[in-house]
């Protein structure tokens, strides 16, 4: 099973590519983006263990390489500042395109060198995870974590293609599929109440590998953020916003824990998710039954729906801190993507910072 799916975005648009084996023929799919040029790939020590030696193969092992460090903790100063020296080291022109062979990490980092190297140059995603491939993957945000918080520092820069091999997920560790997981089910709760019910029906399945759930759940997932991307590029406006459904709670939740592996980006977002969900009925924007079918579903393949769950012991106070230094702030005031039901989310202007540190304080940890 193929698709392609076209990010509109006038000039800067770009296919998505989405078919089991692709990784191995990348001297088709990824080449003529490349327009002659060698290939430069960056990945991580533990893809590089994996799926590395498939692309390396497909390019007649001709591609250069760059393998940084795994792990939340590689998106710093520290390893921008590395990656960048050792693509200078490369050569890399400002028309190049470097791969970006990884997780939501990788690509992150990857696609922010590209903006800033010689004033910008192009960049190839080939996402390793099933969160890269539904999320972080598709629409040009690109980031490093700083001590105030995650994802502060960083610019809108679109790839030139994303290749989307759902074989490569045959190794992903099950966490990483669950962690993943959570960003499918959100595109049901944003706007597709169907879709979540789908998701609801034939979870175990994508969890599993099964070919035909786990292709469908990617395609879907792209297909709706490839819409949202295409109207609203740069969240100029609360479309692209409701993307972040779950990241408010979950970046705080995951700020707590220090950005490490203690609690994953997946993972804070569905435990994020729950808490915008109960939240949501708390201020009677939804039923408590709604409410609680979204934490059932999520807590039922074993993803996090709490701040307990998260292992994060932090009182309401502490949190809201954390999400004070949320990139939404406009005006002094942060706005929150809740819900009016299953598939209704909206974004909330008007939400009091210390009724939600009072909802935390109040809500099973």
């Amino acid at each position: 099973m193929k698709a392609t799916v076209n990010v509109g975005l006038g000039v800067r648009s770009y296919d998505i590519l989405i078919g089991n084996g692709l990784l191995d023929r990348a001297d088709h799919c990824i080449a003529p983006v490349l327009a002659g040029r060698s290939p430069i790939i960056i990945t991580d020590e533990t893809v590089a263990k994996t799926q590395l030696p498939r692309l390396q193969t497909a390019f007649g092992n001709e591609a250069r390489t760059i393998i940084l460090p795994a792990g939340e903790g590689t998106k710093s100063w520290l390893q921008l500042e590395r990656l960048i020296d050792a693509l200078l080291d490369l050569g890399v022109e400002r028309k190049d395109k470097v791969i970006a062979l990884g997780g939501g990490v990788i690509g992150d980092l990857v696609g922010f060198a590209a903006s800033i190297l010689k004033r910008g140059c192009g960049f190839i995603q080939v996402p390793t995870t099933l969160l890269a491939q539904v999320d972080s993957s598709v629409g040009g945000k690109t980031a490093i974590n700083v001590r105030a918080g995650k994802n502060l520092v960083g610019s809108f820069h679109q790839p030139a293609l994303v290749v989307i091999d759902p074989t490569v997920l045959e190794t992903l560790p099950d966490r990483q599929m669950r962690a993943g997981y959570a960003e499918v089910v959100k595109y049901g709760l944003i706007n597709d109440a169907d879709f979540f019910a789908w998701c609801e029906t034939h979870a175990a399945k994508i969890l599993a590998r099964e070919p035909h759930a786990l292709v469908k759940a990617i395609e879907h997932s792209v297909r709706a953020k490839a819409k949202i991307v295409a109207a609203d590029e740069r969240e100029t406006e609360d479309h692209r916003a409701l993307l972040n459904l779950g990241h408010t709670f979950g970046h705080a939740l995951e700020a707590e824990t220090g950005f490490s592996d203690v609690l994953l980006h997946g993972e804070g977002v569905a435990a994020g998710m729950a808490l915008a969900h109960a939240y949501s009925a708390r201020i009677g924007n939804m039923s408590a039954e709604e409410a609680q079918r979204v934490t059932d579903h999520l807590a039922s393949i074993g993803l996090p729906v709490s701040a307990q769950d998260a292992h994060v012991q932090a009182n309401g106070q502490r949190l809201v801190e954390h999400m004070l230094h949320d990139k939404k702030m406009s005006g002094g005031k942060l706005p929150y993507i809740l819900s009016k039901g299953i598939g209704r989310a909206y974004v909330d202007h008007n939400v009091m910072i210390d009724d939600v540190a009072a909802f935390l304080d109040g809500v099973a940890r």
